[in-house]
């Protein structure tokens, strides 16, 4: 029983943090995508607006 409580307690020590870390990084590749994903959408409108897009066809 006293291996198995070992055994328990050295698991848990080394996956304490693990939720934490992934989470964290999860967000940061996140939020850089999100940010990408704006200054594209940016320079598509940009580029339409100085070409000379029609936005609507009224």
């Amino acid at each position: 029983m006293g291996k198995f409580l070992l055994l328990k307690e050295i698991y848990l020590e080394a996956f304490r943090n693990w939720k934490i870390l992934i989470l964290e990084n999860y967000f940061k590749i996140f939020s850089w995508l999100c940010f990408a994903l704006l200054l594209i959408a940016a320079y598509a409108l940009i580029f339409r607006i100085s070409t000379g897009f029609a936005f609507s066809n009224i």
